[in-house]
């Protein structure tokens, strides 16, 4: 167990100033993923790729299974891609079905009800709908009509933690009201299916996956909610605009359809500015790195992981749960990190005192980062 050690001068993040806000607390975490999953060797299969350079990117990506929502194969057994107009509907249908069910298990961890929910904010990158996500679900499961709502629409992976910002912010506004951040991420409506090593990058990493946290300031009048999760003390952001563009999901002209695109140097990149995020995040409060017993970053891929560990002196340990939702989900974007989270309130190793750093990072190119603790 890592230990805060007192020095001179140093003001514990825990005991800050009082603001006027009740502190906001995690109080629940649920995920969903869509039900068919594949090995990376049978995606290759799926799709007819037989060059070794694509097929080495897909085996070498330390990822066993994805879940995925493929095009069925046709009478020949070939799966041909989907107009994006297919494409759309599928975001649609994917990501309304795994955000009900990431939420109700957010809020049945939680000790809470649909009837609970006074805030919703849902984050999606894999698709646009208008009216959004939040007002489809509040439809769908029947929640009040009188809840309040938001959505974050193409942020990209780093998006949960934007999100998270705002909805603490809610929450510290509104003591006693529960509000939920869910990211529902069709990753298998935003694919363009070929044999390009463009398109390899982004085919061999991503996942369907949805994840929810419920968000406390103070105590819930109902007296039901439970309060397993950390207290969210401080968010930073870094964003790195030279590299604007090095990860992005615009129009593929050739193929007619948006096509995400994923610059190879990208993790080199995120992991050079992974220092400057986490020490304007830590500025202040007296903790260092070493202070830090819990480290839920972004399941980005293996080299980005790498990166980020080897930036910060992270041991395989610090992001277990990380390369292990890699390994079981691949990425899921915006909601990865919410899948490491749960994962780790499972193990049941946290302490109270103990501090925690969610790390996400995504298009912009941006670095999103939240101090926590239990």
């Amino acid at each position: 167990m890592t230990t805060t050690v007192e020095r001179p001068g140093v003001t514990d993040p825990g005991t800050l100033p009082p603001t006027g806000l009740a502190r906001p607390r995690i109080v629940g975490v649920g995920t969903a993923v869509t039900p068919t999953s594949y090995s990376q060797q049978e995606v290759l299969d799926a799709f007819g790729i037989t060059d070794p350079r694509v097929r080495s990117v897909f085996l070498n990506s330390a990822i066993e299974r994805r879940h995925l929502t493929l095009p069925a194969p046709d009478k020949t057994g070939s799966r041909n891609p989907e107009p994006q107009g297919d494409l759309l509907d599928k975001h649609k249908t994917v990501a309304i079905d795994m955000g009900a069910e990431a939420l109700r298990a957010c809020l049945k961890r939680a000790g809470a009800d649909l009837s609970d929910l006074r805030h919703l904010c849902c984050v999606t990158s894999t698709g646009f709908l208008t009216p959004g996500l939040s007002a489809l679900l509040i439809k769908e499961l029947g929640i009040d009509r009188h809840c309040s709502r938001s959505d974050i629409v193409g942020m990209g992976c780093n998006a949960g933690l934007n999100a998270l910002n705002l909805v603490t912010a809610w929450a510290a506004a509104h003591p006693g009201e529960l509000a939920v951040m869910l990211c529902t991420e069709a990753c298998s409506a935003a694919y363009a299916m070929d044999s390009t090593m463009r398109t390899a990058v982004v085919n061999s990493l991503f996942g369907d996956g949805a994840g929810a946290v419920g968000v406390l300031a103070g105590e819930h009048p109902g007296g039901t909610v439970t309060a397993e999760g950390p207290r969210v003390l401080k968010f930073a952001s870094c964003i790195i605009p030279e590299a604007v563009d090095a990860m992005r999901y615009d129009w593929d002209r050739d193929q007619e359809r948006f096509s995400f695109f994923l610059d190879p140097q990208i993790p080199y990149v995120v992991g050079a500015h992974a220092e400057i995020v986490v020490d304007r995040l830590l500025t202040g409060t007296g903790l260092r790195r070493s202070d830090i017993a819990h480290w839920l970053v972004h399941s980005g891929g293996k080299k980005v992981i790498d990166a980020v560990g080897v930036n910060l002196g992270l041991t395989r340990y610090d992001v277990r749960h990380t390369t292990g939702v890699l390994r079981d989900y691949g990425n899921v974007s915006s909601g990865s990190f919410l899948f490491s989270y749960e994962r780790l309130l499972d193990e049941g190793v946290t302490e109270p005192g103990e501090y925690g750093v969610l790390m996400t990072m995504g298009p912009g190119s941006t670095l999103e980062t939240a101090l926590v603790q239990w």
